[in-house]
């Protein structure tokens, strides 16, 4: 199950379309490919699909699994356009997207499926889902010089805060029901980071349908998958556990001689479990019990 572009999968493949929800999963380096992969095939997603370059490989067993479409550059507008496009083929589907080395996690998902929490999404009248991207990092550089450790994961307990986002075609008045989400190692190393890209939240579970365009910024063209919440009472949401900012600010020239250790006195070990991230307040159970 290979494909050599976009297009290509987009021709040949679109029976991995035919159910949802479906996760696309961007590969930027060799850096845990297959643990995320499996991370998500085991929360019941129906297709799996791949993005990455030729030089990148794949365990055999998810090779059978999930599809390969060849990606040279797996990240920026590519990756944008992307998503929009294989969305835009399966109108009314269920998508997630993420990069290699992140792992989704929402309320009870050690019991229960993502399509069991789509269908209950779906029936709260909701077409978009609002995910906040939770830094994760080992706690000795100095023993994993590029930050990533499965079995010795930390996170910050404290250090998230909101703030209103501004709608410019609006006179920057706050946008209903809209966040930009700040925390983790953007904010604790926001010098390194560039202004545009310090924001922790992004829409990563989505309902396709015409038209609709992922954004920079990881927002899309119809503000309503944009929010937060409904206007009645407060939705679900999820969280991507992602060793991307730390990989990123250690593989940097201007920022890896600068940074020698990511933990702080608010680290805590990452327990792969829900249940800590529902503790901490960072994703909302909503009215799902």
């Amino acid at each position: 199950m290979q494909y050599t572009s976009v297009s290509h999968f987009l021709r040949a493949g679109k029976s991995h379309l035919a159910k949802g929800p479906v996760a696309l999963i961007f590969v930027e380096d060799d850096v845990e490919i297959d643990t995320t992969l499996r991370h998500h095939l085991d929360l019941g997603f129906k297709s799996v699909i791949a993005f990455l370059p030729d030089a990148f490989s794949i365990a055999p067993d998810l090779a059978e699994r999930c599809p390969r479409v060849h990606m040279d550059h797996p990240r920026g507008q590519t990756m944008l356009d992307a998503v929009t496009a294989v969305a835009g083929a399966a109108p009314g589907l269920w998508f997630y997207y993420c990069f290699n080395a992140e792992y989704l996690f929402y309320p009870f998902c050690e019991t229960r499926t993502i399509g069991e929490m789509l269908t209950f999404h779906t029936e709260e009248r909701r077409d978009a889902m609002l995910t906040y991207v939770i830094d994760l990092y080992a706690p000795d550089l100095a023993a994993v010089p590029n930050a990533v450790s499965l079995e010795d994961a930390q996170m910050d307990r404290t250090g998230y805060y909101a703030l209103a986002r501004a709608d410019a075609d609006n006179h920057n008045h706050p946008r209903e029901r809209q966040l930009d989400f700040f925390g983790g190692l953007r904010w604790r190393f926001e010098e390194h980071i560039p202004q545009s890209r310090r924001k922790i939240d992004r829409i990563s579970i989505f309902r396709a349908k015409a038209g609709l365009r992922l954004r920079t910024g990881f927002t899309f063209s119809d503000e309503e998958y944009n929010t937060y919440a409904c206007p009645w009472h407060n939705n679900l949401t999820a969280a991507v556990c992602s060793f991307r900012t730390a990989k990123a600010l250690k593989a940097n020239p201007g920022s890896t001689f600068e940074v020698h250790d990511f933990k702080w006195h608010n680290s805590v070990p990452f327990e792969w479990h829900s249940r800590q991230l529902l503790d901490l307040g960072l994703m909302e159970p909503g009215q799902w019990f």
